[in-house]
């Protein structure tokens, strides 16, 4: 048996659309899982299920409405993946933005685990990977609500791991640096304007500063170690906060 072999297990995945979340669905069903794509782009989601033979759910996690037993309640594993980005300076960052960005990337989350761990505890088995961010342990100017959601979700990862322990259930962040998705592609404009330079500046001046590995992140990496953590092989890994951040985090 190939001990990363995921057959018969559903995995539900948010922000399955694009980016991380569509490489991590690649990435589980070459596992042989079940895959669920979540994401309020319904096109996209639906694209990537065509692709893999997945299914998609196209939903809108920030609705504090939004079905999470539906949704997660019968996961095997939950890929919490979902998330935007707003850059501001914190006196001038708007309320709504602020708000926007904690329901989907910090409650969303909480929402989904909370139906699924019912399920998984039955079991004896469960596998929570939250994408985090090298901001989950850092932090940057004029991102104080993404940074904020990020060391949010660190934190309500370890308490998963803690509680989930005893049941077979494992909890643990992935942190990347700058990830080469669509999120990051949207960011450079904002961030030029920011800082104050032209946009074809923003990757070398801003984006990999601090990282030692001067490239983005590709998504492959990510989906590649999220697939460890859900396996068998990855039951004693739990409770931590996994960088894949270039370096950044060592300085």
């Amino acid at each position: 048996m190939n001990e990363r072999d995921l057959a018969g297990r559903r995995v539900v995945i948010t922000g399955g659309g694009s980016g991380i979340g569509a490489a991590c669905a690649r990435r589980f069903a070459e596992s042989g899982a079940e895959v669920v794509l979540v994401d309020l782009d319904g096109a996209a989601a639906r694209a990537v299920a065509a692709e893999i033979g997945a299914s998609a759910v196209e939903a809108d996690l920030s609705d504090p409405t939004f079905d999470a037993d539906s949704l997660a309640g019968s996961a095997d594993v939950l890929v919490n993946n979902a998330g935007i980005q707003h850059v501001a300076p914190v006196h001038e960052f708007p309320l709504d933005r602020f708000r926007l960005i904690q329901a989907l990337m910090v409650e969303a989350p909480f929402r989904l685990a909370r139906a699924a761990l019912p399920h998984m505890y039955e079991q004896e088995f469960g596998r929570i990977v939250n994408i985090s961010s090298v901001h989950g342990v850092r932090a940057s100017p004029y991102k104080v609500a993404y940074v904020t959601a990020k060391h949010a979700l660190e934190g309500m990862s370890k308490v998963i791991a803690l509680e989930g322990a005893p049941h077979g259930v494992t909890s643990n962040t992935i942190c990347p640096g700058y990830v080469r998705t669509p999120l990051v592609e949207k960011q450079i404009a904002s961030q030029a304007e920011a800082h104050g330079i032209p946009a074809e500046r923003v990757v070398e001046e801003v984006m990999l500063r601090e990282m030692a590995v001067k490239r983005l992140v590709e998504p492959g990496e990510v989906a590649e170690l999220a697939a460890y953590l859900c396996s068998p092989l990855a039951g004693s890994a739990t409770g931590s906060s996994w960088m894949l951040d270039g370096g950044w985090s060592a300085r």
